[in-house]
Formats: C-alpha cells, sequence, structure tokens
C-alpha cells in the first residue's frame, strides 16, 4: 500500500463537495472506534478471530498449496 501524507488527504478533501465531506467524517470517526475497541480488546487480553485466522494461514498454506489439494478441488 503506499504510503499517504496529511498533505495529500487535504488537498483531496479541499476538492469534494460539502456532503461528501461528512460521508468522509463518519468513516473516519467508525475507523478510529474500531481501533479503540480492537486496542482495548488486546489489552483486555482477548483477540479477534481475524487475528488467529491470520496467524494460521501461513500454516494451513502448506496443505493447501500442494498438487494432492489441486487435484481434489480441480472439478468445482
Amino acid at each position: 500500500m503506499e504510503n499517504v501524507t496529511f498533505l495529500q488527504i487535504t488537498e483531496s478533501l479541499r476538492k469534494l463537495p460539502p456532503d461528501k465531506l461528512s460521508l468522509i467524517y463518519d468513516f473516519i470517526t467508525f475507523l478510529s472506534e474500531r481501533e479503540m475497541s480492537k486496542t482495548m480488546l488486546r489489552e483486555a487480553g482477548k483477540s479477534y478471530a481475524i487475528d488467529t485466522m491470520l496467524a494460521s494461514e501461513a500454516v494451513l498454506r502448506r496443505d493447501w498449496d500442494s498438487p494432492e489439494e489441486d487435484e481434489a478441488w480441480a472439478n468445482l
């Protein structure tokens, strides 16, 4: 993913009509609240299912990326 600067974001925001700015604000608020929730849960010792999924992906890939699996799923 490309690094984006505040200047780039600001320049893009200046080009938007006011009704789009409210949508952007809602989205930013949603992202901020979601990050805060994740942080609070992690600090409390809880994790997300997505964290487990991502952690196990490399291990499962060894079984998924095999000629036997490719053959088994070839007809689907």
